[in-house]
Parts: structure tokens; C-alpha cells; sequence
């Protein structure tokens, strides 16, 4: 074991985590979901809040403040004491994503907070209607190039995940399909099981149900590995499709600028340490997630590559706010 692992083992064991930060939190902790309700970033927002709850021995409350592509959540912790007592959980869609297609940017991603952790991350899964006689990713690009403009994919939203990964596809394989926006991830899911969307990327556990039923089809899964939920699909590069490796959606728990470093600490080891724990980490596989838990500079770093590469393809594929 590494001697991180062995100090969340056994270092942490007798010690609560809100006890390492000198009396922090010493308030109602308020975390802040910038979505709805009921969606996959407001469900591990909750389970992750159970979980800090019993670690610090301290209310900490999910608030849900939706709008603007996840902008007015995340600008009321920008805006907020840098305190560690008003936080953010959120995915790249809203943090990174969001902000990269809007001119002037509401926020900084990198700048405008302080990264404690990722909690998840998932793969996102090349799913088709079966009226699109293909079986494989290169069969799918093949039937495509016979048919530019003819076959369109379905996303949550313009400037979402599924639709910046719609773009790169078809950058990346030197086809042209059509986006077809939808007011969430529901209806965009809706419109490619009865038809009316030919294709679309989406995670695995809301995918996969239709996948078995044989209402979908599954082509591959972006990422460096193949998802242990659905072991037998490809990935975007053993498919023959390379540059979708470092394609993941992840939700991480973020605070103000200037957050202290004792609070950090304190917040990114009760992470890392939930994370470890042998029943959540069977949730979040069952869910065809995977547990993460990195520590803040990681979660730093990530964030910074992510915005350059996603400014990049903004920039090379044209994609602008509603």
C-alpha cells in the first residue's frame, strides 16, 4: 500500500476528519449543487453529504440553485465566505464546460475556486437507435461518411457534456451529424430510445438498462479502460478512435478562493477516505462509476487541463451558448 493509502487506513481510523482543521466546521456546512434535484450530481451531493455529516459530527445541508448552465450555483460559492462553510459540488459540464462557451466567462474555473476533490467520474457511452444498421464504432463512422448531415445525436442541452463529445466525434472521425439539443438529460435520452435521435453519449448505468433490453445499442466507452460495469464494450480507441481517453464526466466538491489550507486538508482527506469505504465504492461501480478521491492539486491540475482543451475544441468546432 502507499503511504497515502495507508494513512487513510489506519491514520484516520481514531481520528474524526473535522477534528484536524482547529475546530472546523464550526457551522452548518451548506453545499451547494448548481442543478436540479433528482439528477446524478445532486444524488452523490447527497450521499457525499451523508458521509461528511458523520465525519465532522456537523450538519452539512445540500442547496440546490439551478440556472444558467449551472452559473448561478456555482457564482453564489464564488461569491461566498472563504470559510469552508459554503461549498460547491459540481461536474465539469457546469464548471468547466459551461463557463468555456459564454463570452465574457461568468467565472473562473481554476482562478474563482479552491479544488478540495473529485468524488466520481464516469466514462461517457457511444449509445445508437437500432434503426442504425451498425454494430462497431468503425462501422458507425462508415455508415456516417455515406450520409453527411443526414444522422443527428441528442444532448441535455447546447455547451453540455454529451454535446461536446457529440462535436468531438465527429472532429475526430471526419464526419458531419446534426445536434439536437433537449431540455435535459431525461428527454435527450427519451429521443434516442424511440428514434428520434440516432445516437448520443451518455453514462453507463442510465444507459445500459436499454442497452439490455435491446431498445439501444452500445458501441464503446470513452476513457483510458474499459468500464468494469460493462466489461465486454471497447473503448473509443480500441474501437479505432483515438483521442477520447481523457473523455470523463466527474463531480468534485469545491470552495471559495483563498479557502485555508487546514479546511482543505481536512475536506480533501474526509474525501479521499469516503471514497475508500468498501460499500460506497460498490455504489458507485453498481452506478458504472468509479471512485476517485484525488487530492487538491490533482483535482487542480485536471481542471486546468480541461480548460485548455476544451477552449481548443470550442474554439475548432464553433459551439456557442443558447
Amino acid at each position: 500500500m502507499t503511504k497515502t493509502m495507508l494513512f487513510l487506513a489506519f491514520g484516520l481510523a481514531g481520528v474524526p476528519g473535522a477534528a484536524l482543521a482547529q475546530g472546523y466546521p464550526s457551522q452548518v456546512v451548506r453545499m451547494v449543487v448548481p442543478f436540479p434535484a433528482g439528477g446524478s450530481t445532486d444524488t452523490y451531493a447527497r450521499a457525499l453529504a451523508n458521509e461528511l455529516r458523520a465525519a465532522f459530527d456537523r450538519s452539512v445541508i445540500v442547496d440546490n440553485r439551478a440556472g444558467a448552465t449551472g452559473a448561478i450555483g456555482t457564482q453564489a460559492v464564488r461569491d461566498a465566505a472563504p470559510d469552508g462553510h459554503t461549498l460547491l459540488f459540481t461536474s465539469n459540464t457546469a464548471h468547466v464546460f459551461g463557463p468555456v462557451i459564454q463570452e465574457p466567462r461568468p467565472f473562473d474555473p481554476v482562478g474563482d475556486f479552491t479544488p478540495v476533490s473529485i468524488a466520481v467520474r464516469f466514462p461517457q457511452y457511444l449509445i445508437v437507435h437500432p434503426s442504425v444498421p451498425v454494430r462497431t464504432v468503425k462501422e458507425f463512422v462508415a455508415f456516417a461518411k455515406t450520409r453527411p448531415g443526414q444522422l443527428n445525436y441528442s444532448s441535455s442541452g447546447q455547451g453540455g457534456y454529451s454535446h461536446i463529445v457529440g462535436e468531438m466525434l465527429n472532429a475526430t472521425a471526419g464526419i458531419r451529424t446534426v445536434h439536437l439539443p433537449y431540455k435535459g438529460a431525461a428527454p435527450a435520452m427519451l429521443a434516442v430510445v424511440t428514434g428520434e435521435a440516432h445516437f448520443k453519449f451518455d453514462n453507463v448505468g442510465i444507459s445500459q438498462p436499454h442497452v439490455k433490453s435491446g431498445k439501444l445499442r452500445g458501441l464503446a466507452i470513452t476513457g483510458a479502460n474499459r468500464a468494469p460495469a460493462v466489461p465486454d464494450v471497447p473503448t473509443m480507441a480500441e474501437a479505432g478512435l483515438k483521442g477520447f481517453e481523457d473523455v470523463y464526466v466527474w463531480l468534485g466538491l469545491l470552495g471559495p478562493a483563498r479557502l485555508p489550507q487546514p479546511v482543505v486538508v481536512a475536506l480533501g482527506d474526509a474525501v479521499a477516505r469516503i471514497m475508500q469505504q468498501p460499500r460506497i465504492r460498490e455504489r458507485v461501480l453498481n452506478d458504472g462509476y468509479e471512485a476517485v478521491g484525488n487530492t487538491p492539486q490533482q483535482f487542480r491540475a485536471a481542471i486546468e487541463a480541461e480548460v485548455k482543451s476544451a477552449t481548443r475544441l470550442v474554439k475548432q468546432v464553433g459551439i456557442k451558448a443558447n
